[in-house]
């Protein structure tokens, strides 16, 4: 097995190859537009089976890059946000449940959940930091959640991005104009608009203004939308369009939120299309954590919150004309922070390899690659969430263990044959469960991750 900084270097190289081979049509530092959705379920667009909701673009998009079936983030928003930003696993950073309001106490229960940062480490170095010391301008719009109530250092105008719209803690924002209560939250902005404007489209607008502005050099954008999360509220012409196709009322909001953010996305693609920057622009589109349970994950199990694959299966769209082929899927387990190292990879950014938990996937991109060196794919979630007690999991093929830190019980599932996670092996293959029970355990070592404790 080789080194994880010689496994980088390996990837890169396929990706700095297929560019050489393809160095009419793609630059050697591509723009970067991410756009990350709050609580989509991984069935939510029609690319993914989705016939409740029209997401034409997020489907274009497919068809003209890769779509990935089998990505995964953490189940709640912050422990994503924190993996993305530095390569590394939430448990490894101490990240590992949404960042709460200052003053505000999670539920505990049987056992007492770790005291978790409530920040983003400022020894950690970000995405946008190292793209920033790349030539890249950053802007971050939108949802940050990585501590910004703790001080100004932990805010992302401090953290790498040039550009910084509305960062603020949720519960203090509408969906309308006025968009943050300035006198709760008086950093946050103010966004301006006027009365009737929606924030999704406010949003966009700041992202559009942006591109245009740095069209001329690299830049990222990091455009991190508050939709689909609640409360749910959406423009009444759309809610009645999915009223008068059947929808009851809360399905018929989320639906009209749906397609916001699925206008959001043509809206980018169309500016870029006009300023003739499509070619030039790796174009990502990912949820956070698995959709709330006003949508449906079926035939998987769970939802926001949960370990099972309803609550950390997202979708996951990759376009980079010229480099990634179009209209193709992966089937490979990907995870959100293979993303930090990827994006490095594509921007031609170095990075030490062995002090990332992300494995760059700059060879599935081009198809160069059909597998990833990783023993295992892992989830620490040591908190209460609605139903969700404490727990952990791992994956390792097809193979899936859950362990339940309240009693120690551990359910197996085969995903290949059992996607829906009905079929509990554990009893019928003992020698199975306690191998991955083992290696989930010396997991946790190796990333110091914090565990509930008893009373």
């Amino acid at each position: 097995m080789f080194p994880r900084q010689q496994i980088a270097s390996l990837a890169l190289s396929l990706f700095v190859g297929v560019l050489s081979v393809c160095a009419d049509e793609a630059p050697a530092r591509p723009n970067i537009v991410f756009i990350l959705i709050d609580d989509m379920g991984c069935k939510d667009a029609g690319c993914y089976g989705a016939t409740n909701f029209a997401t034409p673009h997020v489907d274009r998009l497919a068809s003209q890059g890769m779509r990935f079936t089998s990505a995964y983030a953490a189940p709640v928003c912050s422990p994503t946000r924190a993996s993305l930003m530095t390569g590394k696993h939430p448990a490894r950073v101490h990240i590992t449940n949404f960042i709460p309001q200052i003053g505000r106490q999670l539920p505990t229960g049987k056992l007492i959940p770790p005291n978790f940062d409530h920040a983003l480490s400022l020894h950690e170095k970000t995405l946008a930091e190292s793209l920033h010391a790349g030539g890249y301008q950053n802007a971050m719009i939108g949802k940050w959640h990585l501590g910004e109530e703790q001080g100004p250092e932990y805010r992302p105008q401090n953290r790498g991005f040039d550009h910084v719209v509305l960062s603020q803690h949720h519960g203090i924002f509408n969906y309308f104009y006025p968009f943050v209560d300035q006198e709760k939250w008086p950093y946050a902005g103010p966004l301006p608009g006027k009365a009737g404007d929606y924030l999704p489209d406010r949003l966009t607008d700041e992202a559009i203004e942006f591109v245009r502005e740095n069209r001329e050099n690299p830049f990222f954008l990091y455009l991190s939308h508050w939709s689909v999360h609640g409360p749910y509220f959406a423009p009444e012409k759309l809610v009645a369009k999915y009223r008068e196709r059947g929808l009851e009322e809360r399905p018929a909001i989320y639906a009209a939120m749906m397609e916001t953010v699925d206008n959001s996305v043509g809206r980018l693609m169309a500016t870029l299309d006009e300023l003739k920057l499509t070619d030039k622009t790796l174009f990502i589109f990912m949820s956070d954590n698995g959709g709330e349970r006003i949508t449906s994950m079926a035939p998987l199990r769970g939802s926001k919150g949960s370990l099972y694959e309803g609550g950390v299966r997202v979708p996951l769209v990759v376009r980079y004309p010229g480099v990634v082929p179009q209209g193709s899927t992966c089937d490979v387990p990907v995870i959100s922070h293979d993303l930090f190292p990827t994006l490095l990879d594509v921007a031609g950014v170095t990075y030490d390899a062995d002090q990332l938990d992300g494995v760059s996937i700059a060879g599935l991109l081009t198809g160069k690659q059909t597998s990833l060196d990783r023993e295992a794919l892992y989830w620490h979630f040591p908190h209460y969430w609605g139903s969700t007690r404490p727990c952990g999991a791992i994956r390792k093929d097809d193979w899936k263990l859950v362990e339940h830190f309240e009693t120690g019980r551990c359910e197996l599932y085969d995903l290949k044959s059992d996607p829906g996670e009905q079929h509990d092996l554990a009893d019928d293959m003992p020698q199975q469960t306690s191998e991955l029970r083992d290696s989930l355990a010396q997991w946790r070592k190796r990333v110091n991750a914090q565990m509930p404790t008893r009373p």
